[in-house]
Parts: structure tokens; C-alpha cells; sequence
């Protein structure tokens, strides 16, 4: 084995490069946060908004990744963000989603927040249903 070391760490011990991963994540869902007009967060809503801020941290090439034009995401899946498909909606914004319906005068639209792009090629999104609180 050669060029690899590993290098484990005891308990307590600090790992500077990850810590500064972790505030880099804490820094960008605390700015999502305050940028969402709700004064409390549900637990899935918190979940999604760090899924949130991973999805797009993986979007773009980091100054000391493998490559040094490709990013994760499409290292990972071999597709790429398009800014006119994935980037329609913010983090927490209202919409109306469709719903499974009949040909009855019921609703056929329901409310939800908006997450994150889903990341493939129609451009789809994650929504968090006000109803059920479970993610579509």
C-alpha cells in the first residue's frame, strides 16, 4: 500500500480539516435559517435543510478535492446542475403541489415548502407537505 496513510484519531482528539467542514455546513444552515420566515423549525424541516446545504456544497469543485473541475456530484453520478432546471426555487418557499385526484370538485392541489433540487435531469424538487409533514 503505498500513498495512503491512515491516520485514526483518540477520543476528544480535534481534526481541524473536519471541524472546519462542519462549521462551513453550520455557517450555511444557519443562514438558510434566517432567511426562512418561521419561528420554529420541525425536526424534518432542520434534517432537510442540511441535506439542503450538502446537496449544493457538492455541486462545485473544492480547491482541495480529487479533481480540479469536476465537482463530487458529478464525480458520484456523472450529471451536472443546470441553473435553468435546479435553481427555480429557494429553500422554503410556499407552493401548491398536485395531488392524486378524481374527476370529483375536490382539491386538487395541497401546500408545501420547497427543499432542494432532486438533482436529476427534469429538474424535479423535494417538497415537505404541510398536511402530512412528510417529504414528496
Amino acid at each position: 500500500m503505498t500513498g495512503q496513510n491512515l491516520n485514526t484519531t483518540s477520543r476528544d482528539e480535534h481534526v481541524p480539516e473536519i471541524e472546519r467542514c462542519i462549521c462551513t455546513l453550520k455557517e450555511r444552515a444557519r443562514a438558510i435559517v434566517n432567511t426562512l420566515p418561521f419561528e420554529i423549525l420541525s425536526h424534518r424541516l432542520i434534517i432537510e435543510i442540511v441535506y439542503n446545504v450538502m446537496f449544493w456544497l457538492n455541486c462545485f469543485p473544492h480547491k482541495d478535492g480529487i479533481h480540479a473541475m469536476l465537482n463530487p456530484c458529478t464525480i458520484v453520478t456523472g450529471s451536472n446542475i443546470n441553473y435553468d432546471k435546479h435553481c427555480k426555487l429557494q429553500f422554503g418557499a410556499y407552493v401548491q403541489v398536485h395531488k392524486q385526484h378524481n374527476n370529483s370538485m375536490a382539491t386538487r392541489t395541497s401546500g408545501a415548502i420547497a427543499l432542494c433540487p432532486t438533482g436529476n435531469a427534469q429538474g424535479s424538487y423535494y417538497f415537505l407537505s404541510l398536511r402530512s409533514g412528510n417529504v414528496l
